[in-house]
């Protein structure tokens, strides 16, 4: 009879390594799911493992990107999910996955988490070894479905979470990249007339001679400005960029930078409900799984990316531990909206709050969409005018001594 050697996770989270006999690797799987023992790996024990020969190669792999894209952590968690929910060993399952990943960097940190978990680590502990691709909020998602024997559920809700954040992040990127494009064609139309155009009708109308009209004047020491000081102009942006982004990395920056936003008529309005949707949609996720509230303040206060948040997030902490819900430090925050509030309320009140953060998060996510499509709708119109008038303004202006000498010149042959 083969025999086969198993690693196993008891309810407890306690790792089990044993061997034996059994008719087949899916008897002894079927064994071990019926004692509750959650199964890491099963192999048949040979002189050559089955798990090493069947593990990916990595060299002459081609992959598609070289960074690790959300899309990437998003098909990872689907994955893993469903191949533990059909019963396949984890070892096995990243095995198979790891097999299929399109980004280079994402596939060594995978084959390396997979070492981790032959060594007798925890799936949780594996990933925590590279917070830069995993954060805490996934770590603590997991060791909650590990401790509760749950993983593919965890998986499976976090697939979900991560879903609607990609899509939700795309439709606000498709929002802004329109107009941002329409602009940058605009300042492009304006650098080439500056840099090509310009000094050549310049020379043309020093030859002539003519007295320019006040319009062509102006543009034309503009181009000059531009051209004198092209050098200058881009290296002071590249450095105001720079140091900016440089403060904007302090404490002191970063809130001033907030401020400045919230403060901006409509956009700081979206951009706050931007906020208020990733704190719901976390905090919604982390109690649905069974993460403690605390805790689950105080991953979502690291991980909301903004700081003035953060601090808000901070101080209901604070107020929870002393004993008060949820719903009062948020209210006299200030911070979030009322129709938020009286949702966690309810929640509060009668057991659902993770089922209200998330017809929150749900709310907000749709209030936002709905914001950026209709704002590429109507910025089109607007950008396209100015654009226009932009180049409508410099075709005016270089032209208009030209109908003058015509003019001019259409008069003299007349009076002779």
């Amino acid at each position: 009879m083969p025999k086969f050697s198993y690693t196993v996770k008891d309810k407890d989270g306690k790792t089990i390594k044993n061997t034996t006999e059994s008719a087949s690797r899916d008897t002894l799987i079927d064994k071990l799911q019926r004692q509750d023992f959650f199964i890491v790996e099963v192999s048949e024990i040979t002189q050559t493992s089955p798990a090493s020969a069947k593990r990916p190669q990595k060299n002459h792999r081609k992959f598609k990107h070289k960074k690790v894209k959300l899309r990437d952590l998003l098909t990872f968690s689907r994955q893993l999910a469903t191949m533990l929910e059909a019963g396949v060993p984890l070892i096995r399952s990243i095995i198979v996955i790891q097999s299929q990943i399109e980004s280079r960097e994402f596939f060594y940190v995978i084959n390396n988490v997979q070492r981790s978990v032959e060594q007798g680590d925890s799936l949780s502990s594996a990933l925590a070894m590279h917070p830069k691709i995993f954060n805490q909020f996934w770590i603590s998602l997991i060791e909650v479905g590990e401790a509760s024997g749950t993983i593919p559920k965890t998986l499976d809700k976090l697939a979900f979470y991560l879903e609607q954040q990609a899509s939700f992040r795309s439709t606000v990127v498709s929002g802004i990249i329109y107009p941002a494009i329409l602009f940058s064609v605009s300042m492009g139309a304006v650098a080439f007339f500056a840099l090509v155009v310009g000094p050549k009708f310049q020379s043309i109308f020093e030859s002539m001679g003519v007295e320019l009209p006040w319009i062509t004047r102006t543009l034309l020491d503009f181009f000059d400005f531009i051209k004198a000081n092209i050098l200058i102009l881009i290296g002071g942006t590249i450095a105001g960029i720079f140091f900016l982004k440089k403060y904007i990395q302090t404490d002191t920056g970063r809130l001033l930078f907030e401020k400045f936003l919230f403060k901006i008529p409509t956009v700081g309005e979206i951009f706050k409900l931007i906020i208020v949707e990733r704190f719901s949609a976390q905090m919604s996720l982390l109690v649905d799984s069974g993460v403690p509230i605390l805790y689950a303040l105080d991953i979502t206060e690291r991980l909301v990316d903004n700081r003035t948040c953060a601090i808000v997030i901070s101080g209901i902490k604070e107020a929870v531990k002393q004993g008060e819900l949820l719903v009062a430090p948020m209210e006299r925050s200030g911070f979030f909206p009322t129709m938020c509030v009286q949702m966690i309320t309810v929640g509060e009140e009668t057991g659902e709050l993770s089922k209200m953060l998330k017809h929150v998060a749900g709310f907000y996510q749709e209030s936002v969409e709905t914001f950026m499509k209709r704002f590429a709708t109507i910025i089109e119109p607007f950008m396209l005018v100015f654009m226009g008038a932009i180049i409508g303004l410099i075709v005016v202006a270089m032209f208009m001594p030209m109908f003058n000498i015509s003019q001019l010149g259409g008069a003299a042959m007349g009076g002779g």
